[in-house]
């Protein structure tokens, strides 16, 4: 991973025009290619990004990160005050807590309990920012990916957008549609999927567990 510091100014050329102007940031190139510029502040999400695949040009004075989009970010150095980079060596990814891993592991076996006719592809299919907590096929063969967390909020369906980004980079899996699953789902989470075009799911613990039935619910 490179780490840049720099007084930097970005501008984005693509499905529309953002400029930002000159002020001190963080640039972040990832060893997968994806290029994020950070302020202090703003909590992980960056001001301005590239994923990749991407190609990054170094001219000195400015970088140009162009996608197969034609998208084009460039990041113009007007000082550089530190430039360093770092082998992190292989992730071994998020470790879940028992609840969350476990109604993974539920939903997995019993598919249906998320929609019915949806066949399990694979558990922890892997990308290359990680892999993704189910990927199953409909009724109509269309491929679902889904992410399963045990309270849903934004940065669960922002990690469910980006996964899907990288299947569609799979010509061979078509269209691929997103399910968003959790026990709870906060409502501004819920707003997101839902415009995004991916399904809302609240499924019920204990009752995937056989704790409860599923006809003494209240609701």
């Amino acid at each position: 991973m490179r780490l840049v510091i720099a007084r930097c100014s970005v501008d984005y050329a693509g499905r529309l025009t953002a400029h930002l102007p000159e002020a001190v940031r963080l640039i972040m190139v990832k060893n997968d290619g994806c290029v994020a510029i950070h302020a202090d502040g703003g909590a992980y999400k960056p001001l301005n990004w590239m994923n990749a695949p991407n190609v990054l040009s170094d001219h000195g004075d400015h970088w140009t990160v162009i996608n197969p989009k034609g998208e084009t970010l460039t990041i113009t150095l007007h000082e550089v005050m530190s430039d360093v980079a770092h082998q992190l060596g292989d992730d071994p990814g998020l470790q879940k807590d028992g609840v969350e891993a476990h109604l993974q592991e539920l939903l997995a076996a019993s598919p249906q309990a998320i929609e019915n006719g949806l066949t399990l592809v694979r558990r922890e299919y892997p990308t290359a920012i990680g892999p993704i907590d189910l990927v199953c096929r409909d009724t109509s063969g269309q491929v679902v990916a889904i992410e399963v967390k045990r309270r849903g909020e934004i940065d669960g369906v922002e990690q469910l957008g980006r996964y899907i980004e990288r299947l569609h980079l799979d010509s061979s899996l078509g269209e691929v549609r997103g399910v968003f699953v959790a026990q709870v789902v906060k409502p501004q989470a819920r707003v997101l999927a839902e415009a995004r075009g991916y399904r809302v799911v609240e499924v019920d613990y204990d009752e995937l567990r056989g704790l409860r039935p599923a006809d003494l619910r209240l609701f």
